[in-house]
């Protein structure tokens, strides 16, 4: 059921985070605030492809 995703840090669109997500119950993009190394601040990340 759970397919994995790479989460992508919005201000420096590094890919910092893999995750899993169910996509029959969760069918839009994730968005988390999550730490990003290279900003060195917590930014939103974005499910990207």
């Amino acid at each position: 059921m759970a397919d994995k995703v790479v989460l992508e840090c919005t201000v420096c669109k590094q890919r910092n985070y893999n995750t899993f997500k169910n996509k029959k119950n969760t069918t839009e993009r994730l968005e988390l605030k999550k730490y990003c190394k290279f900003c060195k601040d917590h930014t939103m990340h974005k499910e990207t492809k």
